[in-house]
């Protein structure tokens, strides 16, 4: 957002900026590779919905797999540009796809437009159902699975593809895979909660809880606070997800639930070794 604009209203905007931390950028960027920007194709179920715009980090060897990773509010598919540099050569066959999410006015933000996946009014009852931005949460789902469907096209079978999310972007992943009649090979969500929670278990596809899950939070996350994580993972629970016992990798089914002690809204070296650890086996 402009400069000018930032000191209009900094005590807000502060909070947005919390949202997207910039939050790798200790990782290196040493590493070269074909990296373009494009929009996916228009499917028949969101073709009232703009495609999204994003990243495309391709695959070094011939591509057999595809990651899909959303940022967080008031970010840009570039924020976790590093993550998908550090990664690439340990994961050779796979493409890396990083969206943009539209700028739209956000209630938090008295209105003022930045990115964002869905508008947000508050950061005390993220687990309160009844202050969620439904259409728009929906909406994102949908343009997502556009993405999807594009790989899909493209001769990427669905358990060879991976969807994740950062904050806002880690919501729109977890409520696709609660919601999506596809059969994902996982999902990621770093820092995020359960949307729509009121309603999630008639929203569930049946076979969601098959689906491996890998979710990092920090404890001291002043954000999206540490405790909405574990209501998340709880309710999870109850939607019939089992939790991995503590030191277990990756289970299919089986929710990874990795709390970082100290970790405020952001990401840690040991959370993206981790990260990449559950990757290698969900995609095996």
């Amino acid at each position: 957002m402009p400069i000018a604009t930032r000191a209009k209203r900094p005590l807000i905007l502060v909070l947005v900026a919390c949202f997207c931390l910039l939050p790798l950028l200790y990782i290196s960027t040493r590493s070269r590779h074909l990296i373009d920007t494009q929009s996916s194709p228009v499917q028949a179920m969101s073709a009232a919905i703009a495609p999204l715009k994003h990243l495309k980090v391709a695959p070094n060897g011939a591509h057999t797999a595809t990651v899909i990773f959303l940022h967080g509010l008031g970010d840009t598919g570039h924020g976790w540009l590093p993550v998908a540099k550090m990664l690439w050569s340990s994961f050779p066959g796979v493409k890396w796809i990083l969206p943009h999410a539209p700028s739209i006015p956000i209630t938090l933000n008295h209105g003022m437009t930045c990115p964002g996946w869905f508008d947000i009014n508050t950061l005390d009852r993220l687990t309160d159902s009844v202050h969620d931005d439904e259409k728009g949460l929906l909406q994102s789902v949908a343009s997502v699975d556009a993405l999807i469907q594009a790989e899909v096209d493209a001769g990427i079978p669905e358990n060879k593809i991976i969807l994740g999310g950062f904050s806002q972007g880690g919501a729109i992943s977890i409520l696709t895979a609660l919601t999506s009649k596809r059969k994902l090979g996982g999902v990621v969500g770093l820092s995020t909660w359960v949307t729509l929670n009121h309603k999630i278990e008639q929203l569930k596809s049946p076979h969601a809880h098959d689906t491996p899950i890998f979710w990092g939070h920090g404890d001291n996350d002043q954000v999206v606070g540490y405790q909405y994580g574990q209501r998340s993972v709880e309710l999870l629970k109850k939607l019939g997800f089992p939790l991995l016992p503590p030191g277990k990798t990756f289970g299919r089914p089986g929710v990874r639930f990795e709390t970082y002690p100290g970790m405020g809204h952001s990401s840690t070296p040991q959370e993206i070794e981790d990260f990449k650890a559950w990757l290698t086996e969900a995609l095996k």
